[in-house]
């Protein structure tokens, strides 16, 4: 009998799964948003029962959709939002708090803090992170000092701390298996990517005990398998990789010096540098995209906090369209944006400014400004925060890409796409299977169960959709840049500004 792999994706705004056959092409797929938790600006929670009830509901559905039973699937893979920080309970698997999304940004001041300590330069040696409230760390300091008496707890082992992929292999096994891969592991702000192991030295200067930290494995392992009554039969879990370096895994960037970029919630674009960690000289991140048996492959990551959520608040904050597919349509009803251009630091900046007190600005606003325009120059935004990250990363490694790889949901507007590749002046690929960041999760998993047989073979499965070619001329490319740029500076360190204040205060 046939057999496939199962994916979950489990992403910032929805919980997703999707089966894939040998030839790596969706079999069926099913999705389910879930509530975005605000309590205050800047700050976002998730329930965690509602990514695990959502996540468990929509591997169900595929399952019924693509008439399979548990025992057609070899295994099961998962990918999953980083940095989001969850802490439970071992004894009754119930959350401690919400889970602080990794957008939140309500341990700004404690990095602060941190930072006037000086160990900035010594996280950033030893993480390849920049010390910022977008990693785990901070989070799970913030909830130790929350809650009186929960650091003794977790001293004892009682209190686990996990990313979202640590809590629902927990909840998948029924709490028989407490792990996390190496990619995973690399964005907690906790872990030595040059030693491989949780840091002592990190752990203590933010007195988080190692009792509750998750064991670190590959991320081509069968950790566990599904606990009785879950599915018909239990399937084994075999893949596990944070959601951009699955997607980079997706798009078959095994050589060094191969990039992809992802349009999701956020924007996020990794280059595989190959064996060893490179250090950025330009503000980057330095992440392990993932360790397939023994071998571990890193990468230089760009990360942007407001993607495609800036169509989201579009839609629900401004109520501009009444779905996110209306953006294309209604950005493309005008040439162009006429001036206007959108800064969307809903929740700072990350790479390359790493400014957490930027905020959002809409500028150039005439009267003949509409919300077609505004619509378009949102849109424009995403383009710009990728050729900010795209900058900076072949600085880096010293290397002009030719071509990047795309995809995530916004890779379907074909208008953002070849705005794209006229800012950056590379081809930009979209391939035929657009999930690449399933996709990532089932090969890793496949590969694990010897589904598939080598790299190569997932490397054949690629397939493009579509080429972009850049059509710019490089004089009105860079005259865009500079009003982009000068657009960002107005926006930098907004929430500490005070009326009256120079901007040197």
């Amino acid at each position: 009998m046939e057999s496939y792999i199962l994916a979950l994706d489990q992403g910032t705004t929805s919980s997703r799964a999707i089966i894939f056959g040998h030839d790596g092409r969706v079999v069926s797929s099913a999705q389910e948003e879930f509530e975005q938790i605000l309590p205050s600006p800047g700050h976002v929670e998730h329930d965690p029962e509602a990514i695990w009830s959502s996540q468990l509901a929509m591997a169900k559905k595929a399952l019924v959709k693509a008439e399979l039973a548990s025992h057609q699937i070899a295994a099961l893979g998962i990918a999953n939002q980083r940095e989001t920080t969850i802490l439970w309970d071992r004894q009754t698997g119930r959350p401690i708090h919400n889970a602080i999304v990794w957008q939140s940004r309500i341990t700004a001041d404690l990095c602060q803090q941190l930072r006037v300590r000086g160990i900035e330069s010594m996280v950033r040696e030893k993480t390849g992170l920049v010390l910022d409230a977008y990693f785990s760390a901070t989070k799970v300091q913030y909830l130790l000092e929350k809650y009186e008496g929960l650091r003794g707890r977790a001293e004892r082992g009682e209190v686990l701390f996990g990313t979202v992929d640590s809590y629902l292999v927990w909840r998948l096994t029924g709490g028989q298996q407490h792990v996390t891969d190496y990619s995973n592991a690399s964005r907690t702000m906790l872990f030595n990517i040059h030693t491989l192991d949780w840091d002592d030295e990190l752990l203590n200067l933010m007195g988080i005990p190692r009792a509750m930290l998750p064991r670190v494995v590959p991320s081509d392992m069968v950790c566990g398998e599904t606990a009785e009554g879950l599915f018909e039969t239990p399937i084994p879990i075999a893949g596990v990789a944070g959601d951009q370096q699955a997607a980079t895994f997706g798009q078959a960037c095994f050589e060094m010096g191969s990039a992809k970029n992802t349009y999701g919630t956020g924007c996020f674009m990794l280059m595989n540098t190959g064996s060893a960690p490179r250090v950025s000289e330009n503000h980057l991140l330095t992440t392990i995209g993932w360790c397939l048996g023994d071998q571990v492959t890193y990468c230089l990551e760009g990360s942007v906090f407001i993607a495609g959520a800036v169509v989201q608040w579009l839609r629900d904050g401004l109520g501009v369209i009444k779905t996110s597919r209306e953006i294309e349509t209604l950005a493309a009803s005008v040439p162009d944006a006429d001036g206007v251009v959108v800064v969307p630091a809903f929740v700072g900046l990350g790479a390359p400014y790493w400014d957490p007190h930027a905020r959002g600005a809409i500028l150039g606003i005439t009267r003949g400004t509409t919300s077609a325009h505004i619509a378009r120059a949102a849109v424009e935004s995403m383009a710009f925060q990728t050729d900010d990250l795209l900058q900076a990363m072949q600085r880096d490694a010293a290397i002009s890409l030719t071509d990047l790889k795309v995809d995530g949901g916004a890779a379907a507007n074909d208008a953002l796409l070849q705005f794209q590749a006229n800012l950056l002046g590379v081809n930009v690929r979209r391939p035929v299977v657009a999930e690449t960041t399933a996709l990532g999760a089932a090969y890793l998993a496949g590969l694990a169960v010897g589904y598939w047989g080598s790299l190569t073979e997932v490397q054949n499965n690629w397939v493009l959709e579509r080429e972009f070619r850049g059509q710019m001329e490089s004089a009105d490319r860079e005259r865009r840049r500079r009003r982009w740029r000068a657009a960002v500076d107005r926006s930098l360190g907004w929430e500490r500004a005070e009326p009256g204040a120079s901007s040197e205060d």
